[in-house]
């Protein structure tokens, strides 16, 4: 049996779920894989009480509002970024799928997600289950 390279988080299968999410509500794959990753930081962060966002939501909330021609022309930024530091696929593929190891996310850890998220079973109810067989 393929075994990960170093042990598999909950934090792996939040934003692999997430992705798929996205991917689900045709978010384009790199930002899909992006914001997977940016979603599992931001819980993470709120759990330990730590905030990565680049401001504080209440000088988000401050900044002027746009005319409605200039908003319908503005584009939303392709990355989130937490901390400074945007949050994109080539991150996920470092911080997630690397650090499994590519052979065991392509052949048994997406799969297996991917199997669960299209069954419609929640990731509460996935999260620590798919993780006890996956011991490096």
């Amino acid at each position: 049996m393929l075994k990960p390279r170093l042990p598999i988080r909950r934090f792996d299968v939040f934003a692999e779920f997430n992705r798929l999410k996205a991917l689900q509500d045709d978010m384009p794959p790199e930002e899909a894989a992006g914001y997977g990753l940016w979603l599992a930081k931001v819980i993470a962060a709120r759990r330990f009480g730590r905030s990565l966002l680049s401001q504080p939501p209440s000088k988000v909330r401050e900044i002027a509002p746009r005319e409605p021609e200039e908003e319908a022309q503005a584009e939303a930024p392709k990355w989130r970024t937490l901390s400074g530091k945007p949050q994109t696929d080539d991150l996920f593929e470092h911080e997630t799928v690397d650090r499994m190891g590519r052979e065991f996310y392509e052949q048994v850890f997406a799969p297996t997600i991917r199997e669960a998220f299209e069954k419609g079973k929640s990731y509460e109810g996935i999260r620590d289950a798919v993780r006890k067989e996956w011991k490096p």
